[in-house]
């Protein structure tokens, strides 16, 4: 009997050894000066144009780092900046794909992914852009409010252009 337990700790033994040894996970992260940057210069953009939009920016987790809702914009473009960066960062890195309008394209294509639209927080618009160091999407930034997804959009990448020279650092 003594033998049986014994050997019955050898799997636990040897797991508690392979969790010891694991590497740990290491990750980039946008600072919040660099959040709060590309978020303000998306804004400006898009008032440039006189688009009265919100600009959120999500961290790689899908936590809110900065909201900024420009003067005069309507209460839906919180919830729609939001799910763009979402959409992003959730589904970028499974689907090798960088803004919402890619995914909503690929999804629109794809009758098998029509389940994905259930999923709360998705929205499959255009305006939600991730924001990369090298290959890996760090956080996104999204844009609601312009009068079409593509104008967000343009917003979107007017702001991560302000910061990507710092973004490989």
């Amino acid at each position: 009997m003594n033998v049986i337990r014994r050997m019955a700790l050898i799997p636990v033994a040897l797991l508690a050894v392979s969790v010891a040894r694991a590497d740990l996970v290491t990750s980039k992260d946008l600072p919040m000066a660099l959040a709060m940057e590309a978020a303000a210069e998306a804004l400006a953009a898009c008032e440039k144009s006189n688009y009265r939009v919100t600009v959120t920016v999500l961290d790689r987790a899908g936590q809110t780092r900065v909201v900024l809702k420009g003067d005069n914009a309507t209460p839906h473009t919180l919830d729609s900046s939001r799910g763009k960066a979402y959409t992003v960062v959730t589904l970028g890195p499974i689907l090798k794909l960088y803004s919402s309008g890619e995914i909503a394209t690929r999804v629109r294509e794809n009758p098998a992914a029509a389940g994905l639209s259930a999923i709360p927080g998705l929205v499959f618009l255009t305006g939600g852009v991730a924001i990369k160091s090298g290959d890996d999407i760090i956080a996104a930034i999204g844009v609601g409010g312009a009068p079409g997804g593509d104008k967000d959009e343009v917003c979107a990448k007017a702001g991560i252009d302000k910061i990507k020279d710092r973004l490989d650092k």
